[in-house]
């Protein structure tokens, strides 16, 4: 992609905006997406990413808490993230969350990673609010058109330095090595079932082998499939969202599966929030207390670090 110096003043300009949480214009959005499009086709179903990274959970349109986690954590591109999906539906500001991340993307694209959780979905979409907030922000569902599109071309997964596996839900049956998950067609609406559905549906389970999902997608994973995918692909760990944890964070089988939760005060309880920060392998503690106050609500989370 040819990124001119008029792209990039463009880029910066809406990009501030954004970060204000005002809407860029709708054309602007499709000129946005079409860059976008050019990156993320290039990109692998399993991106690799270097350390040091900071690792984020579910984001769910909750654009002040996504501020409080740069402000934190860094901004881009000084610090490098890992967004592991869930970036819409539920909170107040999806689009705004949305574009704010793909234009870091476009602008920065070695420094942002966007892999694609299970409401990054056309129906998921029309049901859990980003549908209607698109509808009601722009007059239209244009820009809800652009944004799935888009949906469609964001990577299934990452891997950090080769030894850390993230995904937005989990593992899949159809599954054992990643090179399988590379050979998956993403560019698509996610199916119903089968390995690219799991992988955005499925949850770690305290027992052993398979079993049925009460979400109706994806399935229920134990212990020794873990272990013997770690095993098979020679990676250390699994890193995934997906499943609200009132810590921020839970450890699963031995410290070999991280849950990553990054949306506080979730449909308006109190949770705290975690970004993982990984450094050459290693996890850094540290804990900030900080005050959020963002346009509808005062609220208190904690930020952990490790």
């Amino acid at each position: 992609m040819c990124v001119t110096m008029g792209d990039i003043s463009d880029l910066d300009r809406q990009i501030e905006q954004l970060r204000r949480c005002e809407l860029i214009k709708e054309n602007e959005v499709k000129a946005l997406c079409a860059k976008a499009r050019e990156i993320l086709v290039e990109e692998s179903n399993v991106q690799r990413v270097d350390s040091p990274v900071t690792v984020c959970g579910d984001i769910h349109g909750q654009f002040y808490d996504l501020k409080e986690l740069f402000r934190v954590g860094g901004d881009v591109p000084e610090t490098n993230y890992l967004f592991m999906g869930d970036f819409v539906d539920r909170g107040f500001y999806s689009v705004e969350t949305f574009l704010l991340l793909l234009a870091l993307k476009v602008r920065y694209p070695d420094r942002i990673t966007l892999i694609r959780g299970n409401h990054e979905s056309r129906q998921i979409t029309q049901v859990y609010g980003f549908y209607d907030e698109c509808l009601r922000k722009y007059g239209s569902v244009t820009v809800w058109r652009y944004c799935t599109e888009i949906f469609d071309y964001l990577s299934l997964s990452a891997i950090i330095d080769g030894k850390i596996f993230c995904v937005h839900g989990g593992l899949s049956p159809s599954i054992q090595t990643l090179d399988q998950i590379r050979t998956i067609d993403r560019k698509q609406e996610v199916p119903h079932d089968g390995p690219m559905c799991d992988l955005l549906w499925s949850d770690p389970e305290d027992t052993t082998g398979w079993g049925v999902s009460p979400r109706g997608a994806g399935y229920l994973f134990g212990s020794d499939v873990v272990a013997q995918f770690n095993a098979a692909n020679d990676i250390h760990m699994i890193c995934r969202a997906h499943q609200l944890v009132m810590e921020g964070y839970k450890w699963h089988f031995n410290e070999t599966v991280l849950t990553v939760w990054s949306a506080p005060n979730y449909c308006y309880r109190y949770i705290a929030t975690l970004i993982s920060d990984i450094l050459n392998g290693e996890r850094c503690p540290r804990h900030v207390n900080t005050d959020l106050v963002p346009e509808i609500f005062q609220r208190r989370i904690m930020l952990s670090q490790y």
